[in-house]
């Protein structure tokens, strides 16, 4: 179970590398900074607005799977399961070895910053982002997909499932905290942050997904003999 829950935190941390996402809360805080205002309402509503419609994706998927399977009288074997993780495994490979056009990662599209200055429709962004993002989201996918094929399936893993979508917006909610302490080292290390995400985390994203690749193809293939 620990194994299970360290690699869904692993996939949640590589989800958390949306530069979209932090880009936009830093540019709702530096707005209301710029107008004396408290970033928090705005920010936090796009945020809730991006964890409420991913959770209920996470939900619903692992529910409509579910139902498939049954329906269908689909048995989840070893076979099955490491045959996933091994296609699981070869995608990650094959996304961390494409190079990313640099520069796009982090443009804000115009609507968002019309919107950053109204927390109802910042959250109505979240929203549309979260739609967008959760199921392309090739981690969380890959999550969801290990969390259905699991047997027995988690009694609270509904829980799971909001728990991972959490870990997802870790650094917005990171630069939002930071943002609002006043002490000299907060705002260095918040400046610090948003400076080394903007730099590295397309390329981090790239080496996790080698890593995390590496790692499901490995285990799948050492699992050879439950291929067959």
């Amino acid at each position: 179970m620990l194994i299970f829950l360290l690699a869904l935190a692993g996939f949640a941390f590589l989800d958390s590398l949306h530069v979209l996402n932090i880009g936009i809360t830093a540019a709702v805080v530096v707005d209301s900074r710029l107008s004396r205002r408290s970033p928090v309402p705005g920010a936090l509503s796009f945020i809730a607005g991006i964890f409420i419609v991913t959770t209920a994706f996470g939900i619903f998927t692992v529910l409509g799977l579910s139902f498939l399977t049954d329906l269908i009288h689909f048995d989840i074997t070893p076979t099955v399961r490491y045959w996933a993780e091994l296609v699981t495994g070869v995608v990650l490979l094959i996304l961390g070895g494409l190079q990313l056009p640099g520069g796009t990662a982090g443009a804000m599209p115009p609507w968002a910053i019309e919107a950053r200055r109204r927390p109802l429709l910042l959250g109505l962004v979240g929203t549309g982002i979260g739609l967008g993002q959760a199921p392309t989201a090739v981690p969380y996918l890959a999550a969801l997909a290990i969390l259905t094929v699991r047997e027995p399936r988690p009694t609270l893993w509904p829980l799971i499932v909001a728990g991972y979508c959490l870990i997802a917006l870790l650094p917005p909610i990171l630069v939002l905290y930071t943002a609002t302490r006043r002490s000299a080292r907060t705002r260095q290390f918040y400046r610090a942050f948003i400076r080394a995400l903007s730099r590295f985390g397309p390329m981090s994203v790239r080496v996790l997904f080698l890593i995390f690749g590496a790692l499901l193809v490995v285990d799948g293939l050492r699992n050879y003999s439950a291929l067959y």
